[in-house]
């Protein structure tokens, strides 16, 4: 009965919550854009100046991660998702072509479903806070129960910020009573107009089949190619910079790694020496066992754990100060646990022939988890880079920079964002970093430019014959045809 009580009062308050989301978002569409970028900006600067109390609320509460890293996407999350969408027109009209006599206007789509993950809580709140109030929409919350505390807060503290410069009281809202039955009403409401989905595979699927439009993305399992053109050290150090970034828990994190015959002693030797141990066959076969769930999910046990926790877990003995566990594989399959995602400082190790065959490998992989995605290329062979951005099943195909940093585009010139769309191979509705744009529509006012009778085309009988034209002469010709008239005329003379 108490679990019934649970899920009657999640639901009751996600109507609540609704209602409230929908009366505020009526004021914010009838608002200004410097009224809509204030707001914006107070919100921004809550993020920001929070940004380290809010990571330790995540970290001590869901155990995932480092504090200090997730500092970091707080600061991202704020600092620079603000600046790329600050000097961005949302509001009224975006533009007006007079000489096509073409205007374009920007609708808010309405009320907004964030569902926030366990990985990242804190700074996938702020952003999409940000991106939703850009846009002139509302949002309401659904957050991870195991990062409850952390969401609430973060909803707090933002919330009261963007209320003092302007925003409406209920704006930004959130569940307090997360349960599925809550989530389920939330997704499905008829005042919800749109569905922003983080999370694991299952609570994107059931976004997708609620009846409410939704962008979600699907899992990564980004491979990295280090080709042998590459600066061997350099590629090394920002996979590794990668993987340890917060434990591996954004999803734009490297997953394996593929080289070539000819370079793999260097790159071994490389990833030793920046701190990476190379699992032995009976060691890697123990890890193995804990990567995966016997139902194929991802074992929650090792999301964002140290190596220290992973191998204890594991039972494994590795040398003290070891960054990243790497197993050989020579596999991909869904039960084949190192070719799979793993948000955790683990890494799956190919060796393949030719950069050709690697390119193969890579498609492999992706094909098996994580198409639409993100990858990563090191090389300094842009033909080589061409090659794989005309094949690889991704939306993102990073060269030279760290997958998850450069996924986000923290290191990158990529909209900056914490959601990133998988296109339709990865099972998406965009390939696009999620920004203000995706969470409008466009108004477009066309005035006539043509008649009905101009689109009619005329039967044949009825268009006048035409006429024979005369050939074009040029200089030359005309003054040897005048030269040649005279000859004449002088002949019969």
């Amino acid at each position: 009965m108490e679990a019934l009580d649970k899920d009657l009062r999640s639901i009751q308050e996600v109507r609540d919550l609704i209602k409230k989301a929908k009366e505020a978002q009526v004021k914010l569409a009838a608002m200004t854009q410097e009224q809509i970028d204030t707001i914006v900006k107070a919100v921004a600067d809550a993020g920001y100046k929070h940004r380290e109390k809010l990571a330790k609320m995540a970290n001590e509460e869901t155990g995932f991660g480092r504090w200090q890293d997730k500092i970091v996407k707080n600061a991202f999350a704020s600092q620079q998702v603000y600046e790329s969408i600050k000097d961005m027109k949302t509001v009224g009209v975006l533009k007006d072509d007079k000489e096509n006599k073409l205007m374009e206007v920007a609708v808010p789509v309405g009320v907004i479903a964030g569902l926030i993950p366990s990985t990242n809580p804190t700074s996938t709140v702020i952003y999409k806070a940000l991106i939703a109030l850009k846009a002139g929409n509302s949002i309401v919350f659904s957050p991870h129960p195991n990062a409850l505390k952390c969401i609430m807060e973060t909803v707090k503290l933002i919330s009261e910020a963007a209320i003092q410069a302007g925003c409406p009281e209920g704006a930004i809202g959130v569940m307090t009573v997360p349960t599925i039955q809550g989530t389920d009403q939330l997704m499905k409401h008829n005042d919800v107009a749109l569905i922003l989905a983080t999370g694991g595979t299952a609570m994107v699927k059931a976004a997708y089949s609620s009846g409410t439009p939704a962008i979600g993305v699907g899992p990564g399992n980004g491979p990295a190619f280090i080709e042998k053109s590459a600066n061997i050290p350099l590629a090394v150090k920002r996979i590794m910079d990668s993987k340890t970034f917060d434990n591996g828990t954004i999803c734009a994190s490297e997953q394996s790694v593929v080289v070539e015959a000819c370079s793999k002693e260097a790159v071994v030797a490389e990833f030793k020496k920046q701190g990476a141990y190379f699992l032995s066959a009976e060691e890697a076969d123990k890890l193995g066992k804990f990567i995966m769930r016997a139902n194929g999910t991802m074992n929650p046990q090792i999301v964002g754990r140290s190596v220290e926790h992973i191998a204890k877990l594991a039972k494994l003995d590795i040398p003290a100060g070891t960054r990243v566990l790497i197993a050989e594989e020579t596999r991909v399959g869904h039960n084949v646990p190192y070719s799979r995602e793993k948000l955790a400082p683990i890494l799956a190790f190919y060796t393949e022939d030719s950069w050709e065959a690697a390119c193969e490998r890579c498609i492999e992989i992706l094909n098996g988890e994580g198409a639409g995605h993100t990858m990563c290329i090191h090389s300094e062979n842009e033909e080589i880079v061409r090659q794989f951005a005309l094949k690889k099943p991704v939306s993102r195909l990073l060269v030279n920079t760290p997958g998850t940093l450069g996924g986000i585009g923290a290191t990158t010139a990529i909209a900056p964002a914490l959601t990133l769309g998988c296109g339709a191979v990865g099972g998406s509705s965009t390939s696009d970093n999620i920004s203000p744009l995706n969470l409008l529509n466009i108004r477009r006012v066309a005035y006539g430019l043509k008649e009905m009778e101009d689109l009619v085309e005329q039967p044949e009988e009825s268009k006048p014959e035409s006429q024979p034209k005369a050939a074009s002469m040029n200089l030359e010709d005309t003054e040897q045809l005048i030269s040649m008239i005279v000859a004449r005329i002088l002949e019969k003379i």
